[in-house]
């Protein structure tokens, strides 16, 4: 690892919408991180590359990676390919002896995000995955009620991702192969998974819905999933590409009071527009839409804390100097994954999957 007055130098593998979108702008905005190469066999994606990271090679493929010079070794791989490439090409950017961060989900499958967990411990190299959603600022105000006790012991979250894009786009997210961890279950459901098991603790049971409603659809694109947590608290997840009238992102109902929002964290939308963390006012939610806090009539708007993307990459930065436990740990993906499985049995089954 490189030392705490140089900056760590970062590979890149994939730049379609998450690598392009998400990890490139917030690892060459962050403190410390130097995005060094970028992996992506698309010639319209290399020149995107070149224009928006001058700084970076552009490398054809991940091979490339493993055989750089010794004074541009990288300390960290970032993995923002197809999913079902996420597993192998872990497997061998840890055994190349550099960290990782892959991009939800960690794997196709709970046993498989467990082999990278035992692999990453054994060579005693720093694993996470990237759940930015951890950092909206809508999750952090639940986190922050939920901890306050404010809302009294919680007995319903309700959490949403809902869209209105009633024709097929096209790509591996739309195909239906199981090995390719596509469909809305994989993609939204993985973050909306792990918001639920991060709030509230493990899941005893799973119950899920999942329907493809478009014309051709193969995978899922409309679904719903009930956990029973440990505690006794009910989560319900909807996540939906075919949602003409859309739901509130948070309720969450208490035995004290209730919250309950609106709309998307504006982060995405910002760094799709070009913005970054550096700039003003980054991540706050205007006033006029803050969530409503209370019960019966007696409800007041409640300050969204503002989101922080940012706070991801700079924990990988303090991680990989041995300065804090990485942001994310593996251990939590592999539960969600767990969950995720036990979903898509509980809707291929018909009945609820006991953890």
């Amino acid at each position: 690892m490189a030392t705490s007055d140089t900056s760590l130098r970062v590979g890149l593998v994939g730049y379609g919408l998450a690598g392009s979108v998400f990890h490139a702008p917030l690892i060459s905005t962050t403190p410390g991180l130097s995005l060094s190469a970028v992996v992506t066999a698309n010639p319209d994606r290399q020149a995107q590359v070149r224009r928006e990271h001058p700084g970076a090679d552009v490398l054809d493929s991940v091979d490339q990676l493993w055989n750089r010079p010794l004074d541009r070794r990288l300390d960290l791989v970032v993995i923002a390919s197809p999913n079902r490439s996420h597993a192998p090409t872990a497997t061998a950017a840890l055994r190349a002896g550099a960290a990782v961060v892959v991009d939800k989900p960690l794997a196709v499958g709970a046993a498989e995000a467990q082999a990278l967990v035992t692999l990453a411990e054994e060579l005693g190299l720093p694993l996470s995955v990237f759940q930015n959603r951890r950092w909206d600022g809508d999750f952090l105000t639940v986190a922050e009620l939920v901890r306050s006790g404010k809302l009294g012991r919680v007995n319903r979250f309700e959490s949403r991702f809902e869209r209105w894009r009633p024709e097929l786009k096209g790509g591996w997210r739309e195909l239906g192969d199981p090995a390719e961890a596509g469909g809305l279950l994989y993609d939204l459901g993985s973050h909306l998974v792990d918001q639920a098991l991060t709030l509230f603790g493990p899941a005893t049971s799973v119950y899920a819905e999942l329907d493809a409603r478009r014309t051709g659809a193969e995978a899922d694109d409309d679904a719903f999933v009930a956990l029973t947590h440990a505690d006794g608290t009910r989560s319900h997840l909807w996540m939906s590409a075919v949602a003409g009238s859309l739901g509130p992102r948070f309720r969450v109902l208490g035995t004290e009071s209730s919250y309950v929002c609106d709309g998307l964290d504006g982060q995405e939308a910002a760094l799709r527009a070009g913005r970054t963390p550096v700039d003003a006012d980054w991540g706050v939610t205007a006033s006029a839409d803050y969530g409503l806090l209370g019960a019966g009539d007696a409800v007041v708007p409640y300050p969204t804390r503002a989101g922080a993307y940012q706070d991801y990459y700079a924990g990988v930065a303090q991680a990989l100097r041995g300065l804090a436990p990485v942001p994310v740990e593996p251990r939590d993906a592999v539960a969600a994954l767990a969950v995720l499985e036990a979903a898509r049995r509980s809707a291929t089954e018909g009945r609820t999957v006991t953890l």
